[in-house]
């Protein structure tokens, strides 16, 4: 709890900086137009909606992924981190405080509730982690990785149909998600041996 007190004041003085900063900086000065202007998200979907190797998806998901990530906040991205190794340590209440600050100083991140999802699937709270996911894709949703964990939930739950569902809608994002595309596979065969 100590650690988490010193971060959380490590926290408000890096913020109290980001605004002194932010108060006292000179205007950027111009700068030259830029040939060719990095693809939006809504390019990057399209991209990995039509792309069909594999690899080349995959890179385009890691693009997103990259997009995603950028909170637009330092103390944000700090909380991110901590929380990051706080979950590689397997202290997954330490990483719930982070994210819980993450979500409450800004509410509007799709990628904070989508980490606290995680945080609390790993935890095994599944309806904590479907209620965060629902909230990630009402901020996002086009965000393959929490329709993924929300498939996986349904699916180890033992709600099948509505699992597949969620896979499907993975692919309909992007179609060469591997692991997707072996879950529905999978799924559907289960559910035609039941009839559906």
């Amino acid at each position: 709890m100590r650690s988490v007190l010193l971060c959380l004041t490590s926290l408000a003085v890096l913020a109290s900086a980001d605004l002194a900063t932010a108060q006292t900086k000179p205007a950027p000065a111009p700068q030259p137009a830029a040939t060719e202007a990095p693809p939006t998200l809504d390019k990057l979907f399209d991209e990995l909606r039509h792309e069909r190797k594999e690899h080349a998806a995959a890179r385009i998901a890691d693009r997103i992924w990259e997009r995603w990530r950028r909170s637009g906040s330092s103390s944000i991205d700090l909380l991110m981190l901590w929380s990051d190794d706080a979950m590689k340590a397997k202290k997954f209440a330490v990483a719930l405080d982070f994210l819980d600050q993450v979500t409450v100083l800004q509410p509007d991140y799709a990628e904070g509730w989508n980490k606290r999802a995680t945080v609390h699937f790993m935890m095994k709270n599944f309806r904590k982690s479907m209620a965060d996911i629902d909230q990630t894709l009402r901020l996002e949703p086009r965000h393959f990785g929490a329709l993924s964990g929300m498939g996986q939930i349904l699916k180890g739950t033992g709600q099948k149909q509505l699992a597949l569902r969620a896979y499907e809608r993975v692919l309909a994002i992007y179609p060469m998600m591997r692991s997707a595309q072996n879950e529905v596979a999978t799924l559907s065969e289960e559910l035609a041996g039941q009839g559906i």
